[in-house]
């Protein structure tokens, strides 16, 4: 029986050099694009899926707009009177921001007042009175702020305010110390830690600077003019729905002065949906494209190997003749392909890294992780091991006798 080593291989790929290397750099292409889109696509699955860390069904916004910031006070407390009218609320609240919505406060934080330790960039939720618990956040320790601990905002936010933040949050600033009573330092001002939350996602999460999603900072405040016309609204999930529809019609007639923001005036998850819809989008086309260009590499794997069965069947007949078996056959072309295969791949790695520091550079996209290389490399042995199995078994079914005679 003929053994078929891999030094005959190599001399039938040296005999085609020009079709062996365009598969190969397919492959290559195949490879970096595969490793760098899967990468893409994991940090979009895994920014939809992001804790918001508030009870998300239960949870709607209404912002009005367009009105002359003198009047706020009485537009809050007109609008707040009335929506707590509205059927089937349950509470009715102040709020600067909330997640998916629009951006809130964001500002580089310092753990000393003389600004020597900086704590990174995060986002404030101003919270007006009762907003903290409708949002069901899950407080770990401490407490939430007391009714007297609600002041106005002076610019940004009130003045040496009480706040809360996320465990994540805490870790960052004090590892392994108790977050409780620790002061910061931000904006011309300081503000004294009294409560730990579980989460609570940043309401734009996922753009702007590579940082955690829990990078956030709840800061009570009162109503005012720099503060005032979006309300956050808690109602049962079964009737959210009806309930935001309701809202937004007695809205409009509570305030006649007023531009009803029919963006931002949704639920929660309105708003999460909306906020990841490009994010889906791109997820999409990002899938298509791995499913276009791996099943060109594949189509090209088996015209080549098809090609080439054609032009080897008497020296398929020879082997045969001279005691190879359907195996030997089948096996020889199995390693003449992952010879390629492996050639493309190794190509695609440098490849990969290449386009990598490209998106970072351009995008400021992370750095693509290792071990998604040898995770592309498996996919396409695969890939080609599957796309020759078809050619290399027509070869094998060949009998050696119709294989010399059609030489």
């Amino acid at each position: 029986m003929a053994d078929l080593q891999i030094q005959p291989v190599l001399a039938a790929l040296r005999k085609h050099r020009i079709a062996t290397i365009v598969i190969a750099l397919e492959i290559a292409l195949a490879c970096a694009v595969l490793c760098n889109a899967c990468f893409l696509i994991a940090g979009r699955v895994q920014a939809m899926h992001v804790q918001s860390g508030v009870d998300e069904q239960a949870l709607g916004t209404i912002k009005l707009e367009g009105f002359d910031p003198e009047q706020a006070n009485d537009l809050d407390a007109r609008v707040m009177a009335g929506l707590r009218a509205v059927a089937g609320v349950q509470s009715v609240s102040a709020v600067g921001a909330v997640p998916f919505g629009e951006a809130s406060v964001i500002a580089g934080v310092h753990l000393d007042a003389a600004g020597q330790q900086f704590g990174g960039v995060v986002d404030f939720y101003v919270t007006g009175p009762g907003a903290a618990n409708a949002m069901g956040i899950r407080l770990l320790s401490g407490r939430m702020p007391a009714p007297d601990e609600y002041m106005s905002v002076t610019q940004f936010v009130p003045k040496e305010a009480p706040v809360l933040i996320t465990q994540v949050l805490a870790k960052h600033f004090w590892p392994d110390e108790n977050p409780l009573g620790k002061t910061i330092w931000s904006m011309d001002t300081h503000f004294r830690v009294i409560g730990v939350v579980d989460h609570l996602t940043v309401p734009q999460p996922g753009s702007g600077e590579e940082k955690d999603a829990d990078w956030s900072i709840v800061v009570p405040a009162m109503p005012g003019p720099q503060f005032a016309g979006k309300y956050l609204l808690r109602a049962n999930p079964d009737d959210l729905p009806r309930v935001m529809r309701d809202a937004r019609t007695a809205a409009l007639k509570i305030a006649p002065d007023a531009v009803l923001d029919l963006d931002q005036s949704r639920t929660i998850g309105e708003l999460r949906e909306k906020f990841f819809l490009n994010d889906r989008v791109m997820t999409g086309l990002l899938i298509a494209v791995i499913v276009a260009l791996l099943g060109t590499t594949a189509l090209g794997i088996v015209g080549l190997a098809s090609f080439w069965v054609a032009q080897r069947r008497r020296q398929i007949g020879v082997r045969r003749a001279l005691g190879a078996t359907r195996k030997d056959v089948l096996r020889y072309f199995q390693i003449e392909n992952f010879l390629i295969v492996t050639i493309g791949i190794v190509l695609g790695m440098a490849l990969a890294y290449g386009i990598n520091l490209a998106l970072m550079n351009i995008y400021e996209l992370p750095r693509l992780p290792a071990w998604y290389l040898p995770i592309g490399a498996m996919a396409l042995w695969v890939l080609g091991q599957l796309a020759v199995l078809a050619p290399a078994m027509r070869a094998a079914a060949v009998p050696p006798v119709v294989a010399m005679r059609s030489s």
